[in-house]
């Protein structure tokens, strides 16, 4: 079988001769997503779509199995946005416990309060609107509109660039940020009815995460291995520039960490000397906490005192 032509990043490739890339994807895609796709509660009706919204928040570069227990019990606390937005900001960096990258409790915090005062406590389906609430980016407000409302949106995590990346573009890996090239082809691969649109973003973003993965693929098991541009080429080699790797020990993210835990589990203020405990570098440990109070995670009382914050 002979590989289909393929648009490069960055090249010009017309949206028609990727659309015709698209149409023989998407049957085969969501018959794998009906069978395979993983129960998770932000996936049933019942989670609605504020529901959606806190997994979106959470999944971000944060995997499943540490989601599931800490999205349970968010859900559990605070089952609408209203809910969320009458605790202090602080309460949501408590709850968030060690998912990491902290600032997304803030920030979904911020887009609780704003959802609350601009649109009666619920999440708005304009995606326009979802685009304006503080902390949505372009992702966000794409994903929130097509899993929670059904709606026609390109979702691009990294999961679906990838899968396009090699069953279209016939590269292993896509770029380390996200291109306009890799929009329009997004775009383009959208199936014409809005229903099937959303599906195919689920369906997409599912299989690779669980075949078309970063390491150790399982063509074998792909729907669409027979049509894939990268798997037909020979699965030649990542070109591109080195891919990021994420290192954690000994890092100022391992130390803000260390200090939002001792911050966390504190039913008061907690002394300078408290947080000084945690790591042996002081200068390390200083720039840590200093970023800390720069991000609003955490709040500088006199005396020496911090808190996690409280408006």
């Amino acid at each position: 079988m002979t590989a289909p032509t393929k648009p490069q990043y960055g090249g010009t490739a017309d949206s028609a001769s990727e659309r015709a890339l698209g149409e023989p994807l998407h049957s085969p895609v969501i018959d794998w997503f009906d069978e395979h796709a993983r129960d998770l509660p932000w996936r049933r009706p019942e989670a609605g779509a504020w529901g959606v919204m806190v997994s979106e928040f959470m999944l971000q570069q944060t995997p499943v199995s540490r989601v599931l227990p800490v999205y349970e019990q968010w859900l559990a606390r605070w089952p609408r946005p209203a809910d969320l937005a009458a605790e202090a900001p602080g309460e949501a960096v408590r709850a968030w416990g060690r998912l990491g990258y902290p600032r997304r409790a803030l920030r979904l915090h911020g887009a609780a309060v704003a959802i609350a005062e601009r649109h009666g406590g619920d999440v708005p389906a304009d995606h326009a609107q979802l685009l304006a609430l503080p902390g949505i980016g372009e992702y966000t407000a794409a994903a929130v509109a097509s899993f929670a409302y059904g709606q026609r949106h390109p979702v691009l995590d990294t999961n679906v660039r990838r899968v396009f990346a090699r069953a279209v573009t016939g590269v292993q890996y896509p770029p380390n940020a996200t291109t306009a090239a890799e929009r329009r082809l997004a775009r383009a691969l959208l199936p014409e009815d809005e229903r099937t649109a959303a599906r195919w973003a689920a369906a997409s973003m599912e299989l690779g995460a669980l075949v078309c993965t970063a390491k150790n693929e399982s063509c074998h098991r792909c729907p669409i291995a027979a049509q894939c541009a990268w798997r037909l080429a020979g699965k030649p080699a990542h070109e591109g520039p080195p891919r990021r790797g994420q290192t954690y020990a000994g890092t100022d993210r391992q130390v803000r960490g260390r200090l939002l835990a001792v911050l966390r589990d504190a039913h008061g203020p907690v002394p300078q000397a408290a947080l000084d405990r945690v790591w042996h570098e002081p200068v390390q440990r200083a720039r840590a906490l200093d970023g800390l109070v720069a991000d609003g995670l955490v709040e500088p009382l006199p005396g020496g005192l911090y808190r996690l914050p409280s408006a």
